[in-house]
């Protein structure tokens, strides 16, 4: 695991307001990467601000957390805050994800919508702390982060304006970016060449743009950092079991740990195994289709070894509604509304449906793939006397027929209504059809047969 200076983790020394003379401030989510790096120099230009840079510490890829809060200092911030949000991070947002097997379209675990709320938490608080009327991020116009972080920010208050430069200058396309900041003594790692926009934390990166721009194109292997290629994963299974405690995962083979080391474990584990990597097309908020590549190994794994417990613990009518809170729950974390209200009331359900969900989940990665092999729990509904066919079988099967004669009667009773007054039903047009086909079917048959027959007689 990763552990940062504290010392990193100061506010800046600056006063807690502008004086009198001075310029108004404004608090801006800062990365260290091509759009926000750009974006300081840009504020400080065209709207004479003096900008705050956050950066957030939520697991990403890095050099050093120094060097990004030295980049943002050199490149003309009055001061650069670094917080570390990572323990908040597994405990009050990844759990919330996990809880709701977050997957958006059933496909994505929402990486970067998970991060963006809490970001944007912390750059009110800085704004409030030193007194900047302003708040701005480096998202594009037509991406979902853009609305996340705004939703978020005016969630938690209103009265903060918010600035887009990405949104709002004309530098154009990424490459007259790139030779702006060059321009402007900015420097950035993007190229022309490899102009992937990248979004990481610890529960994994999200990259687009370049190639990757076109669908049919193969992602180029230089994309993928935490994960193996699937043809070079060890050449024997990995397994590992995971317990969890009220839907949390709280242990790895036996050892406790906590929810952050986990995530760092499995990680390491599923990314070894080859693991977790995602091609997608997604539906955007704003409307437009995008082609994005994903890996979340150790989130992907936690999810479905998450679910197979869920399976084993859950009453089957809470478990059936769950899965459409589920779907609503990621669309509303994707869309930017983590702070609404049917958001947090569906945090409290899931919340409700967790006390119970705790025991262990056997996985197994080998070549790229993860497989549940095994799950138990004390809280376990499954009841081997009910689902046996052996002779130690205790399900009453003479309580079927009843069951199914009410079970189906209201339908009964709608089937014998309709045949009765001829009204048409397609269900039974169909059957119709069937029995004509097969009629015709049934007669062709007997004159082949009567043919043959006759046939044969002749050679005889």
């Amino acid at each position: 695991m990763t552990t940062t200076n504290s010392s990193l983790h100061d506010a800046p020394q600056i006063s807690a307001k502008p004086a009198p003379g001075e310029k108004e401030r404004c608090v801006l989510a800062y990365s260290g990467g091509l759009d926000t790096s750009v974006c300081i120099k840009w504020l400080q230009e065209e709207y004479d601000l003096d900008v705050i840079a956050v950066v957030g510490d939520l697991g990403q890829e890095h050099e050093g957390l120094e060097a990004i809060k030295a980049k943002a200092l050199a490149t003309g911030a009055i001061g650069c805050a670094v917080i570390d949000m990572r323990e908040t991070f597994a405990n009050e947002y990844l759990a919330c994800a996990m809880a709701a097997n977050a997957m958006y379209e059933n496909k994505y675990p929402l990486v970067s919508a998970l991060s963006r709320p809490l970001i944007a938490k912390h750059l009110v608080a800085v704004a409030h702390q030193f007194g900047a009327k302003y708040v701005a991020h480096g998202c594009t116009g037509k991406g979902n982060d853009q609305v996340r972080f705004e939703s978020s920010v005016l969630m938690l208050d209103p009265a903060l304006t918010i600035i887009a430069p990405v949104r709002n200058w004309d530098l154009g396309c990424r490459a007259d970016e790139i030779e702006w900041a060059a321009a402007h003594g900015v420097p950035v790692k993007a190229t022309t060449d490899k102009p992937y926009s990248i979004d990481d934390n610890l529960w994994g990166r999200a990259i687009e743009c370049g190639v990757l721009e076109d669908p049919w194109c193969e992602p180029p292997a230089d994309i993928w950092t935490m994960t193996c290629d699937p043809a070079c994963a060890p050449d024997e299974p990995t397994y590992v079991e995971i317990e969890f405690d009220q839907g949390v995962p709280c242990a790895l083979d036996g050892k406790a740990m906590s929810f952050l080391d986990i995530i760092y474990a499995m990680n390491d584990i599923a990314g070894t195994n080859g693991y977790g990597r995602i091609d997608m097309v997604e539906n955007r908020l704003v409307g437009v289709k995008s082609r994005e590549c994903y890996e979340v190994p150790g989130g992907l794994a936690l999810i479905q070894a998450h679910k197979a417990l869920e399976d084993l613990c859950l009453e089957r009518g809470v478990l059936h509604h769950k899965l459409a809170i589920e779907q609503t729950w990621a669309e509303q974390v994707y869309n930017g509304l983590w702070f609404s209200p049917l958001k947090e009331a569906f945090d409290a359900f899931l919340a409700h449906t967790q006390q119970c969900v705790s025991g262990t989940v056997k996985l197994k990665f080998f070549k790229g793939s993860c497989t549940v092999v095994g799950r138990k729990s004390t809280y376990s509904l499954y009841d081997f006397g009910l689902a046996t066919y052996d002779a130690d079988d205790a399900f009453d099967h003479q309580a079927a027929k009843g069951f199914i004669d009410i079970h189906g009667l209201s339908c009964k009773v709608w089937a014998k209504n309709r045949l009765a007054t001829g009204a048409r039903m397609p269900s039974y047009d169909d059957v119709n059809l069937a029995n004509t086909a097969y009629g015709k079917m049934s007669a062709v048959v007997e004159e082949a047969e009567e043919i043959l027959e006759g046939a044969g007689a002749v050679t005889a």
